[in-house]
């Protein structure tokens, strides 16, 4: 009896598409690529920014993650996300981890694990290099507008500085670059930053560093609240790079 044509194909879809699935569950999982999905806010050079030539996300913490990923064995996808939000995509499991210039914080650190720390950072307040503006400390901004990114310890920073009465208008942007654009055209008087990204801000933009604000602060990588499993990978792998020449070639290939 002869099967009508769209049944034939039919049943060689089946065939095809049950033998897929087979192999899939008998393939080790071993040899099955692991990805990790990497949250990132690609707006604070030189840890994380997109390359304009080629529109892909780079930097001092992506090279990181990557070395990291290619020690574990796994493959990455790098996930945009505003800072402000990677904390809780981390919580809904949007992503696996969160690597953007991150401080370890006591509060945050009720939210997600951290990682050991793999930077040392400071703050530092810009200002554009024409302006008669030079503040030298935190209490200097009295009476000034600063702009400040949304969700980072700067943020905390300028609020604790209000909250102990100076007065000071906060100016909150889903990123720097927005900051030193409107910093540059004139409607903030100071951006607060942390000072390696200053830097680097400074170089790109007609602004200068008009002082550092020491807080001593620590960045880690941030992971789910009790991933407890990839911590430790990441911690393993994380030791072995910071104290390889690897590390040194990084920081380079970004800072000079």
């Amino acid at each position: 009896m002869k099967l009508p044509l769209l049944v034939v194909i039919a049943i060689i879809a089946i065939v095809v598409i049950g033998g897929a699935v087979y192999l899939l569950l008998i393939w080790p999982s071993t040899q099955r690529a692991k990805v990790l999905k990497i949250g990132t806010s690609p707006d604070f050079p030189p840890f994380e920014y997109i390359d304009e030539t080629t529109g892909e996300v780079v930097g001092i913490d992506i090279d990181l993650i990557k070395a990291i990923a290619k020690k574990l064995g796994y493959e990455i996808e790098i996930v945009q996300i505003e800072f402000a939000g990677l904390i809780e995509a981390l919580e809904k499991g949007h992503i696996d981890v969160a690597i953007s210039g991150i401080t370890i914080t006591e509060e945050r650190s009720k939210k997600v694990d951290f990682s050991i720390p793999y930077w040392k950072s400071d703050q530092a307040i810009l200002v554009t290099k024409v302006s008669s503006f030079k503040p030298q400390n935190l209490t200097d901004l009295a009476g000034k507008i600063v702009g400040v990114q949304s969700g980072t310890t700067a943020e905390i920073l300028l609020d604790e500085l209000k909250a102990s009465n100076v007065v000071v208008e906060i100016k909150r942007y889903s990123s720097y670059s927005l900051a030193v654009q409107d910093l540059v055209n004139g409607r903030v008087d100071a951006v607060l930053v942390d000072s390696p990204v200053a830097s680097t801000l400074a170089k790109n933009y007609g602004v200068e560093v008009a002082c550092i604000v020491p807080t001593g602060e620590e960045y880690g990588i941030a992971v789910k609240k009790g991933n407890t499993e990839l911590l430790k990978q990441i911690n393993r792998a994380l030791e072995e790079i910071l104290n390889s020449e690897e590390w040194q070639r990084i920081i380079s290939k970004y800072l000079g």
